[in-house]
């Protein structure tokens, strides 16, 4: 067995190690400081054969790095990032986004120390509708999450959305591989099966199969959990059938909602998220008003629908800054006349999968869903685009300017501006990461370099704050 890291231990010449986070049957889990990211933490997921069969552990270092690179591309705000795949000697590495937070069975578990109670419908609900756009991304792009119970669901400090972690696609990959060499190498694959017994569905723990739908019953397992406040093993009876009702306080709608993800037979479940969202929304024939956060104080924003005789609500209140509130207040309106209320799940899937997506490719992507083409082309034709914003107009009138095609090192007044701007925004690192994009690309135009630098901020309207306010530095001058 390899030993395991001692804190201090510096991985690759740039991962110091902190402390080990947990343990399990594929490896170990560590805290580590990234040296060469402004010391940043990160997360370091240790893979360990259990063979010391040189061509084993060398497919095994191939196949880690084909799936590490599918995780490493996923690009979504409530996903941790896979930031790097490594090798050291003989150890196998993926690197990771630290989140730093509760799961939710942490927060369980304060909550029923506090007040004996668990957690209403109206808040699972509410949780639910959080949790299921993420499934939904993910399963868009052919990726099962395999192992969701609500030890890999987070709430990040100071958040109100949960984030997905510790994927079972590497694992998933690692078993397979074990299971292919069982006959030729003298270990065992016991404690090897992905997923957790109990929340886990039929097809995973007992044949090793995985769907869309089967990351959608381990979802409906922590919901149930959550509304009873206890754990799965004690909600199933002698033949394996959930019998949770009679702990829980929920609707028959709701509770519809949840058997049929909780369905033995996969094909008799929910075939996507989307069909859940669409299922759990449906069952609000009025607007819910109510904002209802687990574990944090802060509001979560719920998923609003209207029946057909109402005025549109306002779906976003805090709208991306490159589409305003009232051009989603008519999109949404006019995309119901022609689909009815799935219309604001879809406006927000959409925007939950890409933030910066501008009015067009919104219309374009909601456009796209419209089973039949020819309403489809009528929707799309009928939606009037929004005039530019004023960060668009700035834009443009700041690449008229002669200027622009000069580097930006050239222009010191420009990059005295962007340094004190930078500041004022991010403190003092401001100098620092202006310096490191300048060494990056020395060539860059002003544009570029502006570019650059709003990518380092992580508040996207603080990162637009700075942006327009350089625009308008620039053309000013």
């Amino acid at each position: 067995m390899i030993p395991e890291i001692n804190p201090g231990t510096l991985i690759n010449n740039r991962y110091l190690i902190n402390r080990t986070l947990g343990q399990g049957g594929f490896g170990r889990t560590y805290l580590a400081t990234d040296t060469q990211r402004f010391d940043e933490q990160c997360v370091l997921k240790e893979f360990l054969p259990a063979t010391t069969n040189t061509e084993l552990i060398r497919k095994s270092r191939e196949l880690f790095e084909r799936e590490a690179k599918v995780l490493y591309e996923l690009d979504h705000p409530h996903i941790p990032k896979f930031l790097a795949w490594i090798t050291n000697r003989e150890r196998l590495f993926i690197v990771q986004e630290y989140i730093n937070g509760k799961s939710y069975s942490q927060i369980l578990q304060e909550r029923l120390t506090q007040t004996r109670k668990p957690f209403s419908e109206v808040e699972v609900k509410t949780w639910l509708l959080k949790i299921l756009p993420i499934l939904n991304y993910l399963h868009d792009r052919s990726i099962i999450h395999r192992d969701i119970s609500l030890d890999n669901i987070m709430l990040p400090q100071n958040q109100s959305q949960p984030v997905l972690i510790d994927f079972g696609v590497v694992k998933q990959k690692f078993t397979q591989l074990l299971s292919a060499n069982a006959a030729h190498n003298n270990f065992s694959l016991s404690g090897s099966v992905v997923g957790k017994i109990g929340y886990s569905p039929p097809e995973q723990l007992r044949l090793g199969k995985c769907y869309p739908n089967s990351d959608i019953y381990a979802l409906a397992v922590c919901a149930i959990v959550l509304l009873t406040g206890r754990m799965p093993n004690s909600l199933l009876d002698d033949s394996l059938n959930w019998q949770w009702r009679s702990y829980a306080k929920t609707s028959d709608s709701f509770a519809n909602i949840l058997n049929k993800m909780l369905a033995e037979v996969p094909t008799e479940r929910y075939q996507s998220a989307q069909e859940v969202i669409f299922e759990l929304n449906a069952i609000h024939s009025k607007v819910t008003t109510s904002k209802v956060t687990i574990g944090e104080p802060q509001p979560i924003e719920l998923f609003e629908v209207q029946s057909e005789n109402q005025a549109p609500t306002r779906l976003h209140p805090q709208a991306p800054i490159s589409l305003s509130t009232e051009y989603l207040d008519y999109l949404q309106q006019e995309l119901t006349s022609f689909i009815g209320p799935f219309a604001s799940v879809l406006i927000k899937h959409n925007l939950a999968k890409s933030p910066q997506m501008t009015a067009e490719e919104l219309l374009d992507a909601v456009s796209a869903k419209i089973p039949n083409r020819i309403r489809a082309h009528e929707f799309r034709s009928r939606v009037k685009l929004p005039e530019k914003t004023n960060i668009e107009k700035l834009q443009n009138l700041f690449d008229s300017q002669p200027t622009v095609d000069f580097p930006a090192i050239s222009n010191p007044d420009f990059l005295n501006n962007c340094r004190r701007e930078l500041t004022s925004f991010i403190g003092p690192i401001a100098s620092v990461l202006l310096e490191k994009a300048l060494a990056q690309s020395p060539h860059s135009s002003p544009n570029q370099l502006i570019e650059n630098l709003v990518a380092e901020i992580p508040n996207q309207e603080r990162a637009q704050q700075f942006k327009e306010r350089i625009y308008k530095l620039k053309i000013t001058d």
